[in-house]
């Protein structure tokens, strides 16, 4: 029997389209919901296609969306950069320059990445207040690149463990240092460890919403909180929230559309050991 058609590929592709309309299913949805006239919205007729197209919810989603895209667009990458290259000097240090009591010390930092952000909410809020950085975007990127230092340096510190330390004895005897090491040895070969903590980190900062509704005033808010008051009010008008479900939605697929081959790669690197 051809393998192509074997019984159990066709069982797989079937599962596999069965997923893809399964996660399709509310996107369908919410564009068509998006293309209505505020009219044609209601429960009976939610799967029926827009008599026309009206692209106006998407021009409206984007007006009232535009400052809170751009507050989460500085969040996003001050907050990525910021987490991410700090991550990956704690794994240079956890992997390459253990020290006495490194192990333990890395076991206790790993512990922030088992504590629900919802319990430390209150703390948080009193520290930024004392810190005079609550209200504004400084104070949420603080708070995302310490949140985000467990698991960036997690993955850093694997990745690196897999980089022959050998090269790092070599520019040692050469006479470089610490940063210089880290700069012309260990930096070129972190590509795909800045790759998938990068794709990691903007998804995470990019969706979140407690701390942004809670950490940040009405000027500063991200887009996760603009949408939902976008969608606020006792009669809603359901074509423009979903409009701006898909504005929200956009950075973070193309992202993952450009550059998803190289997050599978980065995942993958260092996982088969020699």
């Amino acid at each position: 029997m051809n393998r192509a058609f074997s019984p159990s590929r066709v069982l797989l592709y079937l599962v596999l389209v069965l997923l893809a309309i399964l996660y399709i299913t509310p996107a369908y949805m919410a564009l068509i919901t998006a293309l209505k006239q505020p009219a044609e919205i209601s429960l009976p007729t939610a799967w029926e296609l827009p008599s026309a197209a009206n692209w106006t919810s998407f021009a409206d989603a984007a007006r009232k969306l535009g400052p809170n895209f751009i507050n989460s667009l500085i969040l996003t990458v001050c907050g990525t950069i910021g987490s991410t290259v700090l991550g990956s000097l704690n794994g240079y240090v956890f992997s390459k320059w253990k020290f006495k009591g490194s192990e333990i010390v890395f076991t206790l930092f790993l512990f922030g990445m088992f504590i629900p952000y919802q319990i430390i909410l209150i703390p948080l809020f009193k520290l930024l207040r004392d810190m005079n950085l609550y209200g504004g975007l400084p104070g949420l990127i603080l708070a995302h690149i310490v949140y985000g230092l467990p698991i960036t340096t997690l993955i850093f510190r694997n990745f690196y463990s897999q980089i022959p330390t050998t090269l790092v004895e070599s520019a040692q005897l050469d006479g470089a240092g610490f940063f210089s090491i880290y700069r012309h040895v260990i930096f070129p070969l972190s590509i795909p460890g800045f790759v998938v903590t990068s794709l990691w980190q903007c998804t995470q900062i990019w969706n979140e919403f407690l701390w942004g509704i809670t950490l940040t005033k009405h000027t500063s808010a991200p887009i996760t909180v603009g949408l939902a008051q976008l969608a606020g009010g006792q009669a809603v008008s359901w074509n423009l929230p979903m409009a701006g479900s898909f504005i929200a939605a956009l950075p973070v697929l193309l992202m993952y559309i450009l550059l998803g081959r190289y997050f599978i790669r980065g995942l993958l690197a260092g996982s088969v050991k020699e």
